[in-house]
C-alpha cells in the first residue's frame, strides 16, 4: 500500500522503519518496505501514516527478507517479523559503536588460509572442540555473525569469545521479548560478535563483516513456518551482498555446501582421528537366527559400558511396540483393509499409521491370531533389552518424551541424542544404532546425508572417548565406510554424481506443494508446463500433495510465486522449496 510521510515525520521514518497507518477504517502496523516511490492511484488519494512505532530492519535487510519470501516462496511479513525487535524501540538513528581490532586467532592445523576464502567450508569432526576454529574464523573489525542449530547451548562459546575481548550478544530462542529487544538494539550498533540460532543470520548489524555458520547440515538451521528458508543459503546470500565472507563448518558437509564453497579444508588426520569414537560394525546378516537385533557384539559393548558407569543410548527411528508384523504360521504382511499400508502394533493395539484405522489381530490370508514381528519399535526394544540386561535401568525415549529419566540404558528414536546433552550426571559412552538400514535405505533422495549426520550427531553425543555401534545389511554402504575411516569426503563424492545423474538440488530444483485438495490443484493448474514437471497431486490424510521440479531455482520460485498466490485463494497452502525429507 501507498502513503505519504508526513513532514512531522519526514526524519524517523525509513526503508525498515514499523508504522502505524489508517486501513478500511481501522489503525494497523506495518514495515516501510520502499520509498520515493511512484503510487498507484492519484496522489490526492493518498493518505498520511498516522505514527512512526519502532525502529526496524535496515534497507539491506528488507531486500534479503524479499529475496528469501522469493527464494522459499511465502510470506515477507513473517521474515521482516523475525528480523525486526520483538519490542518498541525509538525509531531514531543510533550511532555505530566504535570498531575495536582484535587480533587474528590462529586457525587449527591444516585450516590456514580458509578464512580468507569467500564461502569456505571446514569438515571438523564432531566429537572436537570447535572453540579454537571459531576464533579463528572472527573477523579482526567489524561484526560476525555466528548461527549455531542449537540456540539454547551457547554458554563455553559465549565465555571463550568474552575472554579475548569480544563484545558478545547472544540470541536464544528461549529469551523473552525484552532479552530479544536488547539483543537486537545491541546488535545495530555494531562492533560485536552475534551469536544464536538461525534467527541470528537476520541480526541488524551495519559493518558485517564475517559469517560463521556451524553444523551447516543440521535440519535445525532450517525454518519450521512457510517460508522454510535454509540459514546456510541466507548465509550465503547476506554474505554476497555486504562482500563479507562466510565459512561453513560441519563434521559431514552436505553436497549443497561442497557446490557452494569456494574453498574446502579439514584438519591434520591426527586430529580428525582423536576428533571421532571407536567404530564397531555389526553385520546383521551373520546374526543368528532369532537374535533380531539383539546381536551379540551389542550385548557386549552395553555390558562394557554399564561397568565403565556410563550411559548407553540406542537409537531405533521406529516409534511403537512394531512397525512390520507378519502372521506367524503363513507368513502375510499385516495391512490396513482400508488403505493397504503396514499395519503398526501400538499398546492399544494394531492401527494403520496413514489412516489410523484399529485392525483385528487376524490374519486375512489364513486367519491366524499369532503375530511374528518383522520390524520392532522403540516399545518392545525396551522390552527385549531390559531382558537382556536385568539387572541394568532401561527406559524409552522419543520426541514427546518430557522428562528424560536417568537409565543405565536409553532406548528411543534420534531424539534421545538431543535430549541426552547437557542432562546432568553419566555421560553416554556408547552410541548404538540398532538398525541403521531404516535410514540408509530409505526413499528420501537426502537419505545418505541424513544418515551421516545422524552418526556424526552419536560421536557427539558420546565423545573422543565413547564407541559408535553400527548395525547394518549393507557395510559397504558409503556412509559406513566414511565412519569407520572417519573420513567426511566419501558420501559427498558418490551424492554429488547421482544427484547430477537425477537433477536434484542443488543441480535441479524442486518443491513441494501441500494443503487443502482444492488449494494444490489450483496451485498446480497455474503451473507452466514448458518449464516445470509436476508429480501429482496425490491425496493424503490432510488434502493433497505434489512435487514440482525444475531445471534452475530461478525457474521454480518465479513459477510458484504466481502459483502459489492462486492456490491460497482457494484454500491452506503451503509451499515447501528444497524439502528435507522428500
Amino acid at each position: 500500500f501507498d502513503y505519504l510521510v508526513p513532514d512531522a515525520l519526514d526524519a524517523r521514518v525509513a526503508v525498515g522503519t514499523i508504522v502505524r497507518v489508517p486501513l478500511h477504517g481501522r489503525r494497523v502496523r506495518g514495515w516501510v518496505v520502499a520509498d520515493d516511490v511512484a503510487p498507484e492511484t492519484e496522489p490526492e488519494r493518498l493518505r498520511p501514516i498516522a505514527a512512526a512505532v519502532s525502529a526496524g530492519p535496515s534497507r539491506e535487510l528488507v531486500d534479503l527478507c524479499r529475496w528469501i519470501a522469493w527464494r522459499w516462496c511465502g510470506p515477507v511479513t513473517a521474515l521482516l517479523r523475525s528480523a525486526s525487535p520483538s519490542n518498541i524501540v525509538p525509531p531514531e538513528a543510533v550511532p555505530i559503536s566504535e570498531v575495536g581490532v582484535h587480533p587474528v586467532v590462529d586457525a587449527p592445523a591444516g585450516l590456514d588460509g580458509i578464512a580468507d576464502a569467500p564461502v569456505g567450508l571446514v569438515a571438523w569432526p564432531p566429537a572436537s572442540d570447535r572453540r579454537a576454529l571459531v576464533r579463528s574464523l572472527l573477523a579482526p573489525s567489524g561484526s560476525t555473525v555466528v548461527v549455531v542449530p542449537e540456540g539454547v547451548r551457547l554458554g563455553s562459546l559465549v565465555g571463550a569469545l568474552e575472554r579475548d575481548g569480544r563484545s558478545v550478544v547472544v540470541v536464544r530462542g528461549d529469551q523473552t521479548g525484552a532479552e530479544r529487544t536488547r539483543a537486537w538494539s545491541a546488535a545495530r550498533r555494531g562492533a560485536c560478535v552475534v551469536v544464536g540460532g538461525r534467527v541470528a543470520v537476520l541480526a541488524p548489524v551495519p559493518d558485517l563483516s564475517a559469517i560463521v555458520v556451524l553444523d551447516e547440515g543440521d535440519e535445525g538451521l532450517v525454518e519450521e513456518r512457510v517460508p522454510a528458508w535454509h540459514a546456510r543459503d541466507v548465509a550465503i546470500e547476506r554474505a554476497r551482498r555486504a562482500r563479507a565472507r562466510v565459512t561453513l563448518v560441519s563434521p559431514v558437509p552436505t553436497v549443497d555446501a561442497c557446490v557452494a564453497a569456494t574453498a574446502f579444508a579439514r584438519p591434520n588426520r591426527a586430529l580428525e582421528r582423536d576428533g571421532w569414537p571407536v567404530v564397531d560394525v555389526v553385520d546383521l546378516r551373520d546374526t543368528r537366527p532369532g537374535f533380531g537385533l539383539l546381536s551379540e557384539t551389542l550385548a557386549t559393548r552395553l555390558h562394557e559400558t554399564i561397568d565403565r558407569d556410563r550411559r548407553a543410548l540406542c537409537v531405533v527411528n521406529r516409534k511403537g511396540r512394531a512397525r512390520l508384523l507378519a502372521c506367524a504360521a503363513c507368513g502375510e504382511l499385516v495391512r490396513c483393509e482400508r488403505c493397504g499400508a503396514a499395519v503398526g502394533e501400538t499398546d492399544g493395539g494394531l492401527v494403520c499409521p496413514r489412516c489410523d484405522e484399529p485392525r483385528a489381530r487376524l490374519c486375512t490370508r489364513c486367519g491366524g491370531t499369532r503375530m511374528r514381528v518383522v520390524r520392532a519399535g522403540v516399545s518392545r526394544l525396551r522390552d527385549d533389552l531390559a531382558a537382556l540386561l536385568p539387572r541394568a535401568t532401561v527406559a524409552a525415549v522419543d520426541a514427546a518424551t518430557v522428562h528424560v529419566p536417568d537409565a543405565d540404558v536409553l532406548v528411543g528414536t534420534e531424539a534421545v541424542l538431543h535430549r541426552v546433552r547437557g542432562m546432568p550426571g553419566r555421560r553416554p559412552g556408547l552410541a548404538a544404532f540398532l538398525e541403521l538400514d531404516h535410514e540408509l535405505l530409505a526413499l528420501r533422495y537426502r537419505a545418505a546425508e541424513q544418515a551421516l549426520w545422524l552418526l556424526a550427531r552419536g560421536a557427539r553425543a558420546v565423545g573422543p572417548d565413547g564407541r559408535l555401534l553400527v548395525q547394518t545389511r549393507v557395510p559397504d554402504h558409503e556412509v559406513v565406510r566414511a565412519v569407520r575411516a572417519r573420513d567426511p569426503e566419501l558420501v559427498p563424492g558418490v551424492e554429488r554424481e547421482r544427484r547430477q545423474l537425477l537433477g536434484f538440488p542443488p543441480f535441479g530444483a524442486l518443491a513441494e506443494v501441500s494443503g487443502a485438495g482444492e488449494a494444490v490443484d489450483a496451485a498446480v493448474a497455474r503451473l507452466p508446463d514448458a518449464h516445470v514437471s509436476v508429480l501429482g497431486p496425490t491425496p493424503t490424510r490432510a488434502g493433497a500433495r505434489a512435487l514440482v521440479r525444475a531445471d534452475d531455482v530461478a525457474t521454480l520460485c518465479d513459477a510458484l510465486a504466481v502459483a502459489a498466490a492462486d492456490g491460497r485463494r482457494h484454500g491452506r497452502l503451503r509451499v515447501d522449496v528444497d524439502p528435507l525429507r522428500v
